[in-house]
């Protein structure tokens, strides 16, 4: 019997290009939004969707293309705002949470910054881009001028993932982590995995351990004994 190997969390770097954007119905028409900036109104864009839905992947190919500059929501408060708007195109990621109280900051200081940011970068005759896992209008803002100018911004949502996505990001996350898998594997996932893409990624995640302290490839018995344990919840067939 062979030993268990020791596992060793190292870092991944997955591919954000749009090569590796894989395009499908529940994701098309959010990705012809973000394409078509010049004709958002105002300038500004919501993208939003679950974890793992691709929001970080679809900003960061805009962003790249467009030379633009990738902001944390976080971060804003200690940002500054006057250089952030001068590059004209702005990116700002988990806008959603600009008012949680879990980030150890000022939710005033960070509502402040990004009115002040939104307007600004406006101003410059540049564009806004915002992801977030909820729309505006259920963020708990409580600036009015922003929540007025946030829940008059342009949404465009990712909506959950179709068989046929589920198996490009399988192939995607096994490929980051440069595992091979057979396409009977994939569909063997697809069929029983919890249809989302923080699912697909736990999944992958637990996989990619699971085949490292056992030494051996991917394989099927390893996804049904993940299922068996409740690590991945059962679809109807």
């Amino acid at each position: 019997m062979m030993s268990e190997q020791l596992a060793f969390d190292l870092p991944l770097r997955p591919a954000l290009g749009r090569e590796n954007f894989f395009v499908s119905p529940s994701n098309a028409l959010a990705l012809a939004i973000v394409d078509g900036w010049e004709n958002w109104p105002s300038g500004k864009l919501v993208l939003v969707g679950p974890d793992g839905a691709g929001k970080t992947h679809l900003a960061r190919m805009w962003a790249d293309e467009h030379d633009a500059v990738i902001v944390k929501a976080r971060d804003l408060p200690g940002a500054v705002i006057d250089a952030l708007a001068a590059c004209r195109f702005v990116v700002v990621e988990d806008a959603d949470l600009l008012c949680d109280p879990d980030c150890g900051f000022s939710a005033q200081a960070a509502q402040d910054a990004l009115f002040h940011l939104h307007n600004l970068t406006l101003a410059e005759g540049g564009c806004l881009l915002l992801t977030a896992s909820s729309p505006p209008s259920r963020w708990p803002l409580t600036l009015p001028d922003l929540r007025s100018r946030m829940e008059a911004t342009t949404v465009a949502q990712l909506e959950s993932p179709d068989d046929t996505l589920l198996t490009a990001m399988l192939l995607k996350l096994f490929s980051d982590r440069q595992l091979a898998v057979t396409p009977g594997l994939i569909s063997y996932i697809v069929r029983r995995m919890t249809r989302s893409h923080a699912a697909a990624c736990d999944l992958v995640a637990a996989l990619d351990a699971l085949a490292l302290a056992q030494g051996k490839p991917v394989s099927q018995t390893m996804a049904a004994s993940l299922f068996e344990s409740d690590m991945a919840t059962a679809a109807p067939m």
